[in-house]
């Protein structure tokens, strides 16, 4: 391991008193354990898939982080938990050494989950002396650094959960990760039409403010020309995507594009991921059912609709005639009046390529890999799920996933230019 470390530069991070950050520091770990909680020994080793995470892992990963990026190289005289950990939990950090190869993390039955325990506590123990004692001289890039890895771990406890989402989804039991909740109470029988807000474009401003924490990929904040668009006011639902299944959608290859027709034809595609036809055999219900984390329930027609690919939330589009917002333009609507569920329900795909901002720097040292290199090959989506940590997102946030991707809490809202 390196015994030192650039400094990592973050936007205008106000600067909380050290108790203040030990408690949120407190929080944010303490949510990690919650969420686990429900899982067992058995659930938490699992890996579904290469693009998943064991639960063990995201644990074990987040703990890595502070030991990695804070302590090992800031707090004088740490001693870490296990020398082996810093190549078995490292992601994608080539500036910090070799790792495990992340189609094979489901393998690592060893170390037990027990032991990835005490190495959080080891790590909270020593991030907890370290924040209350760690000298004045280079705090506010060391207090930068420990704020970054807080919102990294609310990045993964959203993974956690898609994650685990996706693993129970491959047992024929169809397990729940949680007791089922009483259903929503519904007020209206119907979905309420959509309503198209029209916004007048021209300049505007886009990327985070400076105030308060930001990942870099959002900055620096720079000025975007739009032309005049519609948006609506709210995310299509999951009795309007049915409509589209009904219509042949999965069967009109004019409304796709070229590797997303591939991907309907190569992968079976016929709904969005976790729903369950009437016909399948493990569950021959009369009606549609959706796989969530908290069992099989009846499709409710009027929840957004959820686990869809950049290419469903394309053809979808295409099917209603209306097209999907840039990045841009669904930021700029984001205050707009009228406009709902920007946030707290599903991600929403945007027609914008994941692509650095004009003047994007990279934080410094072993951080500068946090976001910078993928950008390439991956759409953006905004808003946040209702898996996402309270809190944790904002307008200018940019989340991002390859247009295959349909295990996350994906969605989509309507754009289309403006009538003339």
């Amino acid at each position: 391991m390196p015994v030192t470390q650039p400094s990592v530069h973050t936007q205008a991070l106000a600067a909380p008193g050290r108790d203040t950050l030990a408690r949120r520091y407190a929080d944010v770990r303490s949510h990690s354990l919650a969420l686990a909680a429900p899982l067992s020994a058995e659930d938490q080793c699992i890996q579904s898939m290469a693009d998943a995470s064991p639960t063990k892992w995201h644990l074990a990963h987040t703990s890595w982080f502070f030991e990695a990026v804070v302590l090992a190289p800031h707090a004088p005289g740490y001693q870490a938990f296990d020398q082996r950990f810093f190549h078995l939990f490292n992601s994608y950090y080539e500036s910090l050494g070799p790792r495990h190869p992340r189609p094979q993390r489901g393998l690592l039955t060893r170390p037990s989950l027990d032991e990835v325990l005490a190495y959080r506590q080891h790590v909270d123990a020593a991030m907890a002396a370290f924040i209350a004692d760690a000298a004045a001289p280079g705090w506010d890039g060391t207090q930068a650094l420990i704020e970054l890895g807080l919102n990294h771990e609310q990045q993964h406890q959203e993974l956690l959960l898609t994650d685990i989402l996706h693993a129970l989804s491959c047992n024929p039991l169809l397990p729940a990760y949680r007791a089922a909740e009483a259903p929503a109470l519904r007020l209206a029988a119907r979905t309420p039409p959509m309503q198209w807000l029209a916004l007048p474009g021209g300049t505007v401003q886009i990327g985070h403010d400076s105030d308060g924490f930001a990942f870099d990929n959002e900055t620096p904040r720079h000025s975007v020309l739009l032309q005049p668009f519609e948006i609506a006011d709210r995310l299509v639902t999951c009795g309007e995507y049915a409509q589209f299944i009904a219509d042949g959608g999965y069967d009109k290859p004019a409304l796709w594009l070229s590797d997303g027709w591939t991907a309907v034809l190569a992968q079976g595609w016929r709904a969005p991921a976790y729903w369950i036809a009437p016909n399948d055999p493990r569950a021959p219900f009369a009606h549609w059912q959706v796989f969530g984390l908290d069992g099989v329930r009846p499709l409710d027609p009027l929840a957004p609709v959820s686990q869809l690919s950049f290419y469903e939330a394309a053809a979808y589009a295409q099917w209603a005639g209306a097209r999907l917002p840039t990045e841009f333009e669904w930021e700029a609507a984001a205050g707009a009046q009228g406009i709902t569920q920007m946030s707290g329900h599903v991600w929403q795909w945007t027609r914008s390529s994941y692509d650095p901002y004009p003047g994007f720097k990279p934080l410094a040292g072993a951080v500068a890999e946090y976001n910078g290199k993928f950008m390439v090959g991956q759409l953006v989506l905004r808003g946040g799920s209702s898996t996402t940590p309270a809190g944790h997102t904002r307008p200018s946030y940019r989340n991002f996933f390859p247009p295959g991707a349909r295990w996350q809490f994906s969605g989509l809202r309507l754009a289309k230019d403006a009538t003339c």
